[in-house]
């Protein structure tokens, strides 16, 4: 059994995730043309990641959203090179992507520190520009942020992700009895007690035709780009959003899930996987949960089951099906001994697969080299030749 303790990871109120901002580097100083000073040049605007910051904490700040570098100091004759405006940074989280009014990706901060410039700064005043001065870059961006987290939790409303999240992480998402309980994105910590810390992101409930942007739709989907493997959740009772919509079995919400997911981005499927079957303290859940693992088992022989455009390409194969009570506490400290299994079975793959293509590159490296040096019998050839 593995013992860890869990804290409050972060919890998002009002939850922003994207944002518009103008930006205008700062315009040169003026040239000093009898003396053939330069003006200093404008500062420049730069996107700074900050691990504690938050775009509603940026939008509160500065409401105005505009932010403008300054002006580069004039030439003159007691400093005849004028010195550059001030930066202007911008402070955002980890996450964010970049990109201008037309949509062209500028560039992404994942982590702490990580700076990117928006606007420049224009040139200060000198003899190319007959000593005028250049204004500075003028740029509406889009701040886009996705959540870094490790797991994130994948399933439809109402099937337990919230409680799910309390049990392990001891965060305070909303729980009800109804669908959409989550209407924002809530990130938990598990720590163990070795001091390994595993994030996980409870995001709002998908529904069918999230990847046409029903329901939470994209809002939701580009938050588990960034996580690092999927853990869905499913009810073992199965699933109906209304009275309106038709009843799914957990056989099919998993299906469902996953078509959905391939829908939006394939690359998603390609994420490991695991599968926690939850409320397995409800009446008759055991044979459900049998049921539930011969169709896992065997997905081809029901796939007959589903009209052609909800069969996903591939269907996932999980890594560890675990089931669950999210009242009761069952199976809790399975999963989490699962999620750090997988997890870290996943980066000792990485970090095999890196150090074999640096030694890769290296050999390559050598070959190249060696291949380039003239061989001796390669000149005697020549020689004999010449003769």
């Amino acid at each position: 059994m593995v013992h860890c303790s869990c804290v409050l990871f972060r919890k998002y109120g009002n939850f922003i995730d994207n944002l518009r901002l103008f930006t205008r580097g700062g315009s040169g100083g003026m040239g000093y043309p009898r003396l053939g000073g330069e003006g200093g040049k404008g500062g420049d605007v730069w996107i700074v990641a900050h691990n504690k910051m938050t775009l509603k904490q940026l939008k509160d700040k500065y409401p105005h959203k505009r932010f403008v570098a300054g002006e580069g100091a004039n030439s003159r004759v007691s400093a005849l090179k004028g010195s550059k405006g001030k930066d202007c940074e911008i402070p955002v989280p980890v996450g964010i992507s970049i990109t201008d009014e037309y949509g062209k990706i500028i560039g992404e901060l994942n982590k702490e520190k990580d700076r990117i410039l928006v606007a420049e700064g224009g040139l200060g005043g000198n003899l190319l520009t007959n000593f005028l001065p250049l204004k500075g870059q003028k740029r509406i961006i889009h701040l886009d942020l996705k959540l870094i987290a490790d797991i994130g939790l994948v399933g439809f409303p109402n099937a337990g992700k919230s409680s799910l999240l309390s049990q392990i992480s001891h965060a305070k998402p909303v729980i009800a009895d109804y669908a959409f309980t989550t209407l924002k994105p809530e990130l938990g910590k598990i720590m163990y007690n070795d001091f390994k810390q595993i994030s996980v992101a409870d995001l709002p409930g998908l529904i069918e035709g999230a990847h046409m942007n029903k329901g939470m739709g994209h809002k939701f989907l580009k938050h588990i780009e960034r996580t690092k493997q999927l853990l869905f959740v499913v009810d073992i009772s199965g699933f109906r959003l209304s009275p309106q919509t038709q009843y799914r079995t957990a056989f099919e919400t998993i299906i469902l899930l996953t078509k959905e997911l391939e829908l939006y981005k394939e690359e998603l499927q390609t994420k490991p996987a695991l599968l926690a079957v939850n409320k397995m303290d409800l009446p008759d859940a055991q044979d459900k949960f049998h049921v539930l693992m011969n169709q896992l088992q065997n997905p081809k022989d029901f796939l007959h089951l589903f009209e052609k455009n909800m069969i996903p390409e591939r269907t996932v194969e999980f890594q560890h099906i675990i089931p669950i009570s999210a009242i009761t506490g069952e199976g809790i400290d399975e999963l989490k001994s699962c999620l750090r299994k997988s997890l870290d079975e996943h980066a000792n793959r990485e970090n095999y697969a890196y150090h074999k293509k640096q030694l890769l590159n290296l050999q390559i490296s050598n070959t190249v080299t060696y291949s380039e040096l003239p061989s001796k019998n390669a000149v005697t050839s020549s020689r004999m030749d010449i003769i």
